[in-house]
């Protein structure tokens, strides 16, 4: 939430003028926001756009829906073999985004292209949480490593190592291997190194790969590594926010699960949730003694081979705003000043005639 808007006015000013080195006053503006974005904001936003850099046209995307869009997107363009449930799924503009980012996840469902509002979850566990919990285990092996330099040395470990495996202890376990040398058991040479040049201090340094890497982004499933109030793994709350959404569109939602955010893009994370998703979703059905005949085969969960998790919000907008329908969407300085800033509050996107998907 924006609580200073003259210094979000600053820096727009800095971005559009040094930056992208633009006159705003000859282009149309494409701003993302969050899901649920109070309307007070968008108010202002378009305040300071028509009023102050006087642009002829704005339009607010939500980052959800953008981050599905650029996915349909790329799996079209790719020639993925999709079976009936996902390629409805894709064709409706179908699925739940699970956009996990720096400070929190989110778990957005979104039917032909609406947000389901009353079904959106929340998972108090991403990107940063994970990089303080590193942190401390690092800080308790007592690795050499100048202390203003520790976070963002994490935060890269993390990033290049960090991963999922479908066994923790066997993970665990080949840390923990030792081997025989000379007829005596040694523990083997179980850490390998991470080297780097520190981010303030500009020091070499080298510290050991441990635990921390397989650990830390378990929280994920296991979040009482990290917060002992909370307890249902993120698989639960993805398969809850399904569950609370009319029953028509619940088997497209399960073929059409897309990751979003910088968070979700550790090695075998798409795999962990899908795998969890499974078993939940088969326990759920010999409950109620139902034949399930491997329903869970329809449980798919997106995510792209080239990166671009962290920036799909950008790749669907990019893509979104290409499209000839448009410039039709967008909000017009003439309607501004005729209708005032809570003209801001109404999203286009709704509207039933237009065909953009």
């Amino acid at each position: 939430i924006v609580e200073n808007w003259d210094l979000m006015e600053k820096y727009w000013y800095k971005s559009i003028y040094d930056y992208l080195k633009c006159d705003p006053e000859e282009h149309i503006f494409f701003l993302t926001e969050p899901t649920m974005n109070p309307p007070e904001n968008r108010e202002n936003m378009g305040e300071i756009f028509f009023e102050t850099f006087n642009v002829p046209g704005l339009y607010f995307g939500d980052q959800a829906f953008l981050s599905l869009f650029g996915y349909q997107k790329w799996v079209k363009d790719s020639g993925i073999r999709m079976d009936k449930e996902q390629e409805e799924a894709i064709k409706s503009l179908t699925g739940v985004v699970v956009d996990s980012g720096d400070d929190i996840t989110h778990i957005i469902p979104i039917c032909d292209g609406t947000i389901v509002g009353s079904s959106i979850k929340h998972f108090p566990i991403a990107g940063k949480q994970i990089t303080n919990f590193m942190e401390q285990m690092i800080k308790e092996r007592g690795e050499k490593i100048n202390s203003v330099d520790l976070y963002y040395a994490t935060m890269e470990l993390k990033e290049k190592y960090g991963y999922l495996s479908r066994d923790l202890m066997l993970s665990f376990s080949i840390f923990d291997r030792k081997e025989k040398i000379d007829g005596k058991l040694t523990q083997n040479t179980k850490f390998k190194k991470f080297e780097g040049t520190g981010k303030i201090s500009s020091k070499p340094f080298s510290i050991d790969l441990g635990y921390e890497i397989s650990l830390g982004p378990e929280a994920f499933f296991n979040p009482e590594i990290i917060d002992k109030n909370w307890k249902a793994p993120l698989d639960e709350m993805i398969d809850l926010a399904i569950q609370q959404c009319p029953s028509d569109y619940r088997r497209r939602l399960y073929a059409n699960i897309v990751l979003s955010g910088g968070s979700s893009s550790f090695l075998n994370f798409d795999r962990k949730i899908q795998l969890c998703l499974e078993k939940r979703v088969d326990k759920r059905l010999e409950k109620y003694n139902y034949d399930k005949r491997r329903n869970t085969n329809n449980i798919k969960v997106i995510i792209s081979k080239f990166s671009i998790n962290e920036y799909a919000a950008w790749f669907g907008g990019s893509y979104f705003s290409s499209k000839d329908d448009f410039k039709s969407l967008v909000l017009t300085r003439e309607q501004y000043l005729e209708k005032g800033p809570s003209f801001c509050r109404f999203n286009p996107l709704f509207r039933s005639n237009l065909n953009i998907i």
